[in-house]
């Protein structure tokens, strides 16, 4: 774009009128209310521009001041920047006594995921409870003197306008217009994006759409244990279990859920993350839905009497005696195939779909602590637990903000796809980092050909260490429109989207939308053209993470296999069967991540390390695992020697005693250029199998 062309532009916006009064112009509008719409003002700002947010929203902070305290990082290592100084505010407020209002903040204990909840090191706190995220929200757009117009919403008919591919002004359902040079879409749907005439996609692509392994219908594939292959028998989807003609339970599509690898138009599973509390004194007894109907939780009762007793397992503890409760299991707080429509529904009709998975939500609290069906020792622990009487205090104690995990996702300039998570191919022009695992929650519960019932959609696969985010992936397509940056519903596939979407990753990405959108600004260019040299500085500048450096990509406290002695296979070069997920909840780790069974104690998942040994001799060979209280204390594992197999167990309840990573399973012969192996399996375990690696040392 030229300088003429865009100064011709920036006359236009300047004397731009409404039927109701003269609009004002911003340099920089953010629609939105979450997260990313916060620190994108805020860095249009501290950059010497003029920004507003306009959102429908009453709160700001989107999912993380709406019940997402247990926060989803991956490598911390890589969080910078804007997201990196909202983590420092939040401990901040930690670090003072009186924020410990139900508990001494001696008694918290929560290591979060990846690390200490309070990191004293790095002034970082990572888990938090939700008045406290929107209080810190509110004090950076306050201190940065940045307007907030709330309970605005998009006129999603006519309220874009736009002079060639610039957007000049967004009208309001109120009538209000905003002017500005430069927009940026920081909703969770993404209206803006989808009214300015922009390309996007709902739903799940073909495998085959960008030679992918992890996208479309994933029928077969059962990751985590939110599946019914973690109960102990099959469960009958049938009213009079065993016969179709009774009719189907509620919450089960008898539609055919489509073959493995094909595209549909169905999108993962919504629910509301609540702040639960057993402390008395700030305890609300989950009250009855208006509209409650046992029935709908008949085969709930049939997981229970099936002997699932995983209820509280995602009671995840935030501080002050609360929770951020996430859905686990089965039949969860996921509400499952009640959200197709939402990306592109109506208002009205997405009040409708928040309204009804609230009902099954508190339906599903209350039927778990008074249904008489419910087993004694879960209907027991249910009844301990409450809504948190000093959480959303105008909202009934229940989450302002649905958990849209996916709606639009722009196709933009770029397109994130596994491949550039897994690193099979280089990302370019980098504003960011991500590093959680690529992850869907259940897109349908449906009945498998033999008669029962299942779910669907659930992935959970490393990306192996810490990626890159393109700025391409936050623009739209040249021509398509100029001036608008989308840090949320941003341009990737569906499983790619898995991984970005989670909250440190959005305020990072707002961030470096808006730096952009003011370099646009400063050289009159569009957003597609701006110069990627300046913008990295800029980022740098402020802190932003580009690339990961330091041990195998694998943040602070991964340590990487080439340094160590010996021969070392990391859990990522093993060969598997079977479910194992990869985490990086621990301490320490080998590599990038280490894995886990999940707790499934079938003896269906295995695991085999292989070494060829330049060396023939003695040589000592261990076994890397992290330690917790829940994992298996008798893991079998075989050492494959010289054509014979010697069986050990390990017991990973205990602190592996060789530099807090390795036990020795002993010394054993070994001829040179032959293969060595180790094999791991959960047969018959009693709590979670570990992979991490296998190290082998000469000895002379």
């Amino acid at each position: 774009m030229t300088a003429a062309r865009f100064l011709l532009g920036t006359l236009l916006l300047s004397f731009t009128f409404t039927s109701r009064s003269f609009a004002v112009q911003y340099d920089v509008v953010v629609y939105g209310g979450s997260s990313a719409a916060v620190t994108a003002a805020v860095q249009a700002k501290r950059m010497g521009k003029s920004a507003i947010i306009v959102c429908p929203d009453k709160h700001l902070g989107g999912l993380s001041s709406g019940g997402l305290g247990w926060t989803d990082t991956g490598s911390k290592a890589v969080i910078g920047g804007l997201a990196r100084e909202f983590y420092h505010r939040v401990w901040q407020h930690y670090d003072k006594p009186e924020a410990w209002k139900w508990q001494a903040r001696e008694s918290y204990g929560a290591k979060g995921q990846g690390t200490r909840a309070i990191d004293g090191d790095q002034r970082t706190m990572w888990i938090f409870e939700p008045h406290v995220a929107e209080a810190v929200f509110e004090d950076m757009v306050r201190e940065d003197n940045i307007p907030v117009h709330r309970n605005e919403w998009l006129d999603r008919e006519s309220g874009v306008t736009k002079v060639g591919a610039r957007i000049t002004s967004i009208t309001m359902l109120s009538g209000k217009t905003y002017t500005g040079r430069m927009f940026v879409d920081a909703t969770y749907e993404g209206d803006l994006l989808a009214v300015a005439g922009v390309d996007y996609h709902v739903g799940r692509e073909a495998t085959s759409k960008y030679d992918e392994q992890w996208n479309g219908v994933q029928t077969g594939v059962l990751h985590h244990g939110h599946h019914f292959g973690a109960v102990k028998k099959k469960i009958s989807p049938y009213v009079v279990p065993g016969d179709p003609s009774s009719g189907v339970l509620p919450r089960i599509s008898a539609d055919a859920p489509g073959k493995y690898g094909e595209q549909d138009n169905k999108i993962q599973a919504y629910c509301f993350r609540m702040c639960l509390t057993d402390h008395e004194k700030n305890r609300v007894p989950f009250p009855k839905p208006d509209s409650y109907d046992p029935s709908q939780y008949e085969l709930l009762v049939r997981i229970f009497d099936a002997g699932w007793r995983e209820t509280f397992r995602k009671f995840d503890p935030i501080p002050n005696r609360k929770t951020d409760t996430n859905n686990h299991g089965p039949m969860s707080t996921d509400n499952i195939g009640f959200n197709y429509d939402y990306p592109e529904a109506s208002y009205e009709r997405r009040r409708e779909i928040i309204k009804e998975h609230e009902a099954y939500q508190k339906g599903w609290l209350y039927f778990i602590a008074n249904d008489p069906r419910v087993p004694n020792n879960v209907q027991d622990n249910m009844r301990r637990w409450g809504l948190a009487k000093d959480e959303f205090k105008d909202n009934g104690n229940w989450p302002h903000q649905l958990y849209i995990r996916e709606a639009r996702r722009m196709i933009g300039e770029y397109v994130l796809t596994e491949n550039e998570l897994l690193k099979k191919r280089p990302t370019p022009n980098s504003i960011g980092m991500g590093s959680y695992t690529m992850d869907s929650h259940n897109v349908q519960r449906y009945i498998t050909p033999d008669g029962y019932v299942q779910n669907e959609g659930d992935i959970g696969v490393s990306t192996r260490g810490p990626y890159q985010i393109a700025y391409g992936s936050i623009v739209p397509k040249k021509g398509q429109c100029d001036n608008l940056l989308v840090p949320v519903c941003l341009s990737s596939s569906h499983i790619a989207f898995g991984s970005i979407r989670m909250e440190p990753v959005f305020m990072i990405l707002g961030h470096s939308a808006a730096a952009a959108a003011v370099l646009a600004i400063d050289n009159g260019t569009s957003v597609q053209e701006v110069d990627y040299t300046a913008l990295r500085e800029r980022l740098l500048k402020d802190g932003q993470v580009l690339e990961a450096t330091g041990l195998d990509l694998g943040g602070p406290y991964g340590k990487d296999p080439s340094k160590l002695e010996g021969i070392v296979i990391d859990d990522s070069k093993a060969v598997t069967i079977g479910l194992w997920t990869s985490s990086t909840a621990s301490k320490t780790w080998i590599g990038n991540s280490y894995r886990h069974d999940g707790d499934q104690r079938d003896g269906n998942s295995r695991a085999k390390y292989e070494a060829k040994l330049a060396t023939s001799g003695t040589y000592e060979v261990r076994l890397g695992y992290t330690h917790n209280k829940n994992r298996a204390s008798n893991v079998p594992v075989e050492i494959h020697h010289e054509g014979r197999v010697t069986k050990v167990r390990i017991n990973q309840k205990l602190l592996p005693p060789i530099d807090d990573s390795f036990v020795s399973l002993g010394k054993y012969e070994f001829r040179a250029n032959e293969l060595a192996a180790v094999v791991v399996s959960n047969h018959d375990t009693d709590g979670y199998v570990i992979l991490d690696a296998v190290q082998w040392i000469l000895h002379e």
